[in-house]
């Protein structure tokens, strides 16, 4: 399977091994995601893994896109990325409230 899953494999080299994506694929995969994930958010769906039905049922056409466009390792990726670097950056948030009442709770005294 190549890069398109809709093309045929063109990712094989001479020797058998595999061609990287070119930065036009690479850009196509990008919009596409974005595309889906944009969805996912005026959706609230956050993780596209877990709620795999769900998003689906309300972002099908965005999903079809996106998987065409990338393959399915990087899909596999993108989605799980999706959670990790929500999950840091609620954790980031947390420790900076957590600072900042510190702080101001040692200024108090």
């Amino acid at each position: 399977m190549g890069w398109f899953s809709s093309s045929p494999d063109t990712t094989k080299a001479s020797d058998g091994g595999r061609i990287a994506p070119n930065r036009s694929s690479r850009e196509h995969c990008y919009n596409g995601r974005d595309l889906f994930f944009d969805c996912l958010d005026r959706n609230d769906i956050l993780d596209a893994v877990k709620n795999d039905a769900d998003a689906r049922k309300k972002c099908g056409k965005e999903i079809a896109e996106f998987e065409s466009a990338c393959s399915k390792a990087w899909v596999k990726y993108f989605k799980e990325k999706r959670v990790m670097e929500y999950n840091r950056d609620q954790t980031i948030a947390r420790i900076k409230e957590e600072d900042a009442a510190t702080v101001a709770k040692n200024k108090a005294r």
